[in-house]
């Protein structure tokens, strides 16, 4: 059913203000998924803080024009549903990476980190990047062994100083 030009409108001007506080973006294809599993795939991505939307190519490619994510026009070929990252540079991938394990008709084609093309192949790159949470835990696991090694290495220096008063 065609879409009237006040409909269009809205549709570039709802997915350009979604790009704008996209930290990334996944673009996919969903044929042969049933409505079910991409009900279930939007009810995990409010939950992840992406926000996805199915667009025209042409609605797509107007919308991210002049963007950070004008480099995903290429992917705009076939059905398209892009996904915005808002709270995670990873969020999305890691959705869409999990969601492709369990629907072998799920495809993801490209995705963008900061106005970088990313060929779907390498989604890894996006999809293990540690969350906020994550990796302050990191950081505080390297504190605790520094501070620990360093401990160990003061108690060493100190008993082998001993050793030399006594000796």
């Amino acid at each position: 059913m065609p879409l009237a030009l006040e409909g269009k409108k809205a549709i570039v001007a709802e997915v350009s203000e979604a790009a704008k506080d996209a930290l990334s973006v996944v673009v996919a294809d969903s044929r042969g998924v049933s409505v079910e599993k991409m009900t279930d795939l939007r009810k995990q991505a409010r939950e992840n803080g992406v926000q996805l939307r199915v667009v025209r190519n042409t609605l797509a490619r107007r919308a991210l024009s002049g963007t950070q994510w004008e480099c995903l026009n290429e992917s705009f070929v076939g059905p398209t549903l892009l996904a915005f990252s808002t709270e995670h540079p990873g969020a999305a991938a890691r959705l869409f990476k999990e969601f492709a394990k369990l629907e072998k008709d799920f495809e993801v084609k490209a995705l963008a980190y900061e106005g970088e093309l990313i060929p779907a192949a390498d989604i890894d790159r996006l999809a293990t990047l540690p969350t906020y949470d994550e990796a302050i835990a990191q950081l505080m696991s390297v504190m605790k062994e520094a501070s620990a090694g360093k401990l160990v290495r003061t108690l060493a220096a100190l008993r082998d100083q001993k050793q030399e008063e006594a000796a």
